[in-house]
């Protein structure tokens, strides 16, 4: 049995805390409503089940990127907490013994397409949230889950921020990969 912690949200919801390694984590994805955000097919269900999307500025609050450990970008995660850095994501995945199998400790043991379930080992408990995008709007819902990062991509334009996730298909996550800042995404907050 996982031993869960508290935080209440700027919304004044409770979401449940983990610790992992030296981190403590959400153990599950912030559901704030925040303008510009959605919930999975507009349905207001889907956020009661997976957290609401958001692009990446909003995620962010509009601050500037970092890569710092730890991040400093509160964005819209409550008080005292903030949006992961590219490192601190990499940071946790470490702990738990790397990308290849963190996916399979990661996944809540119910809920993800074709029983792509995971062991939950560490109480993160991620669901298959899905995402928004801009080209066919909702996608991959119980088949993916994917977070935004507080790092940014150093392309030419600074359109492209970085994500985590994992996919139902495979028991790793993926090494921190860049994407359209326009694209919606779940958002995982950590403890400063």
């Amino acid at each position: 049995m996982k031993a869960y912690g508290s935080v209440t949200g700027t919304d004044e919801k409770v979401y449940k805390t983990v610790v992992i390694g030296t981190q403590t984590w959400m153990a599950e994805n912030l559901n704030y409503e925040a303008e510009d955000s959605k919930c999975y097919n507009d349905e207001d269900s889907n956020c009661g089940t997976y957290g609401r999307l958001y692009n990446w500025p909003t995620a962010m609050a509009y601050a500037g990127a970092s890569d710092d450990v730890p991040s400093r970008v509160t964005g819209i995660c409550p008080w005292g907490w903030h949006i992961p850095s590219r490192a601190e994501w990499e940071i946790m995945t470490s702990y738990i013994g790397g990308n290849d199998n963190a996916g399979k400790k990661l996944k809540a043991t119910s809920g993800w397409y074709d029983n792509g379930n995971g062991t939950d080992d560490y109480g993160f408990s991620a669901l298959p949230g899905g995402s928004w995008d801009p080209t066919i709007q909702f996608a991959y819902s119980q088949f993916f889950s994917i977070w935004w990062s507080a790092s940014e991509y150093n392309d030419a334009e600074g359109s492209k921020a970085y994500y985590f996730g994992m996919m139902y298909n495979s028991d790793a996550t993926n090494v921190p990969q860049e994407i359209g800042k326009s694209y919606m995404f779940n958002v995982r907050c950590v403890k400063d």
